[in-house]
């Protein structure tokens, strides 16, 4: 990995790192992704949603969205609150950008059996985020991303 890829700006809520498209990019992701996650003290529920959410995102990055010779993005950081989601203070948001955007994400009917048993990704990826969807990255790629709502600072 060259050392030029990784953004790390400690517990600020902003993380950013360029992987190779394979399963061992993926793997490396979520271990760094949580690693970060855990720095930044968010409470249990959160982390272990974002760990879930951050495994499949990387995963269908690779296995639906990866282009020979070309990496996939995963950020992170914690969006402030929006209109989309007005009850929540902030969120955490988990981005995965890879190249083929013309094969956009959508929920599949699960496989239970066989060799190539799947489609559950996406109901994962529905049933663990508070928002999810998917925005066009040009010049061809798509950002695949989920948020999680973070409950309200008490100071």
């Amino acid at each position: 990995m060259n050392p030029s890829t990784l953004k790390l700006s400690g517990p600020t809520g902003a993380f950013s790192l360029l992987l190779s498209s394979t399963r061992r990019g993926a793997r490396l992701g979520r271990v760094l992704a949580m690693t970060e996650i855990r720095a930044w003290h968010l409470p249990p529920d959160v982390t272990e949603r974002a760990e879930l959410l951050v495994a499949e995102l990387a995963s269908n990055a690779v296995r639906h969205g990866r282009v020979q010779g070309r990496d996939f993005r995963l950020r992170l950081h914690i969006a402030p609150g929006s209109p989309a989601a007005p009850a929540a203070s902030a969120a955490l948001r988990i981005e995965v950008t890879d190249a083929r955007g013309e094969r956009l994400p959508a929920p599949a009917r699960p496989v239970a059996d066989g060799p190539e048993g799947g489609g559950h990704g996406l109901v994962l990826v529905a049933t663990y985020a508070d928002r999810w969807g998917c925005e066009p990255c040009p010049p061809g790629g798509k950002t695949v991303w989920a948020e999680v709502d973070l409950p309200p600072r008490r100071y």
